[in-house]
Formats: structure tokens, sequence, C-alpha cells
């Protein structure tokens, strides 16, 4: 492929990649599901006032509002800018500011050693191609910085959910990895490498239960969640196959229901949080 058609093949497909984030509603996803994740990961960070935070793949600000309260100059990105008009509207609700700029996990348009805190909750796992993501968190953090993620685990709820929709999905792009591949130890260690020190991993929990039924949360799925409706988007001409998805994903949601009383569910989410130190 000659270099003309590789940008133009990487521009289709983070033309892609924007429109599957803005389909649903992230933002009521990140605040009905997950909202504590956001505090957790600033809290990791050490962020305090004054300090130059820069959150990728920020979506609505669910990492990147918290660190705006906790008294930080902020910078919230993504690749997806339908997500900011959400998350302005949060955080003047919260009486805070920061700047909100289109950017891309994979080619982020700032400076080397510019932030003292380079931070993504369940965000920049999403770029497909993990090295070149981890290369900009690193080139865009200041030596002796913090690098922090939240990012779902393999074996969680979101990893299991994603391997339910893998055989309904769109293929992947050639070269891409598994984005709950972000949440395996081994697989981060390797991606940050000599470039980090101080790196500590650990395994959390968030608690979910927003909806009374499976069948109720299935939906809530297929209406607020990018991937979710592009599998669904992707199967729409076959309906044997959308049957068969919504079964095996009833099916998912039914098994991974920890609720004891009826009308409620409810699910525990795996998720790995990461710190580092910029060597």
């Amino acid at each position: 492929m000659s270099t003309a058609d590789s940008v133009d093949a990487d521009r289709a497909l983070k033309a892609k990649h924007r429109a599957l984030w803005a389909s649903g509603d992230y933002p009521a996803v990140a605040a009905e599901l997950i909202p504590a994740l956001g505090p957790e990961l600033v809290g990791a960070c050490g962020v305090t006032p004054g300090v130059r935070v820069l959150d990728v793949a920020a979506g609505s600000g669910n990492a990147a509002i918290p660190a705006a309260e906790a008294g930080a100059l902020v910078t919230a990105s993504d690749l997806t800018p339908e997500l900011f008009d959400a998350g302005r509207h949060i955080a003047a609700e919260r009486g805070v500011e920061l700047e909100w700029v289109e950017a891309d996990a994979e080619a982020l348009p700032f400076s080397d050693n510019s932030y003292d805190v380079v931070m993504s909750c369940v965000g920049a796992m999403f770029a497909p191609h993990h090295q070149v993501t981890a290369d900009e968190l690193i080139r865009v953090c200041r030596p002796g910085g913090t690098i922090g993620m939240i990012n779902w685990t393999p074996e969680g709820f979101i990893g299991n959910l994603f391997a339910t929709m893998k055989p309904y999905a769109p293929p992947p792009p050639p070269g891409a990895s598994p984005p709950p591949l972000w949440g395996d130890e081994n697989h981060v260690r390797e991606l940050f490498g000599d470039a980090v020190t101080d790196l500590a991993t650990r395994r959390q929990t968030v608690h979910i239960d927003r909806c009374a039924t499976p069948e109720e949360f299935r939906e809530y799925w297929k209406h607020n969640y990018g991937p979710t409706i592009a599998a669904y988007r992707f199967n729409a001409e076959q309906p044997d196959r959308v049957r068969s998805l919504d079964r095996d994903f009833l099916s998912f949601l039914t098994d991974w229901n920890r609720a004891t009383e009826p009308q409620h569910t409810a699910y525990q989410a795996e998720y790995l949080l990461v710190t580092a130190t910029k060597r």
C-alpha cells in the first residue's frame, strides 16, 4: 500500500470510529453506569490544584471534569467531538472550566513533555493500534509525570460483552488489537516498556445496576452504546443473525446477573487501574 493509500485508509478508519462513538448516547452510559470511574482515576493519578492534565479519549469528561473540580488545568481530548456538548453542559453545571480539543489518541496534537498527568478512563483502550497509543501517552507526558488509565479486563463483564458480540461485529481493521487487551497486566507492561517506572496495576470492579431485567439491559446497550449499535447495524439485513445476537446477548446478561431479587439486575464489571511514572 502506498503512503497516500495508507493515509486515506487511516482517515477512513478514524471517521468510522468517530461515527461509532457518536451513535447512541455514550454520555448517558458514562453518567448512568460508570460515574465512579472518573473520580477513581483522578484520585489514583494524584491530581492536585494547578497541575496540567490531559484526558485522552475523554468522551463527555467522566474523568476530565473531576480533575477540573480538583483544581487542575485540564484538556479533554477525543476523536469524537460530538460528545463535547454533553461534557460542556456537565462542566457548566458543576462550575468548572476546561479545554475541549478534537484529537486522535494515535496522533495527539500536543507537544512533547507538555502535561504533568496524562490519563484515560476506558477511552484510549479503544484506539485500534495499542503500541502507537501507548507511545503517544508517553510522549506528551513530562519526565517524572504520571500516566494513568482505567481499562476493562478481558475476563470481566465488559470484556465478555465484547466476546459475546464478536461473532456478529464488523471485522476489525488490519493491525488492530482487541480493546480489552489493555486490561491485561502483561500487555500493558509490554506496551509501556522501559519508558516508565513505578508501573502499578490493580484489578477492581464497578457495580452496575441500571435496569430491572436482563432484557431491559440488553435494550439499553442496543440504544446507547456505539459498539453494540454497530454490531446490530452490521446484521440488520439478516434477521436470523439479529435474532441470534439478541438470544446470545440476553443469555450473557442473564448468566452474569448477580441480583438475588426479582426485577433487579446487578453486574460487577472488572477493570484494571494502571498508574506509572514517565522515566
